[in-house]
């Protein structure tokens, strides 16, 4: 059995916590963050792409179908709100993701660190998948918002 991505997330943290505290001693924090939300976003969309092609045609169908790779070890509690042809939308009530970064006093780059790969693995995935979110847990909201939609117009 792989690795969850609960697991990565934690080992990626851990990695990623001592070159960014290299980085913000020689760049300063506001620098050494945008190179991180780069480097973040730049994986997200790489993963995405991965993904994608393990479809036989990318679709919202098929999004929904991996999203088990992210709830795998209650990672995430889910209530799906809407789930149709053109929607998905869900609430996380609980993000074992967001907890991690805490214990590993990282809860200030969690956002960096895993929040801002949502939209990127959208633009990596497919530019018919869009996604919306107001808020989130790493935030300090009570849950996340996560509104997905497949756009047919904005196919490439």
């Amino acid at each position: 059995m792989s690795m969850s991505i609960l697991e990565q997330r934690r080992i990626e943290a851990a990695f990623a916590k001592g070159i960014y505290e290299e980085m913000a001693a020689e760049l300063g924090e506001e620098a050494a963050r945008r190179i991180l939300r780069n480097a973040v976003v730049k994986l997200a969309k790489q993963a995405a792409a991965g993904m994608a092609a393990e479809a036989p045609e990318p679709s919202l169908e098929h999004f929904v179908s991996i999203q088990p790779r992210w709830t795998r070890e209650d990672a995430l509690r889910v209530e799906v709100v809407r789930q149709d042809a053109e929607n998905f939308d869900f609430n996380v009530t609980r993000c074992r993701y967001a907890e991690s970064y805490k214990e590993m006093g990282l809860q200030e780059l969690g956002a960096i660190l895993s929040c801002n790969r949502d939209g990127a693995f959208c633009q990596g995935y497919d530019p018919r998948l869009k996604m919306t979110r107001t808020q989130t847990i790493m935030g300090g909201a009570t849950h996340c918002d996560f509104r997905y939609r497949w756009d047919e117009a904005a196919k490439a």
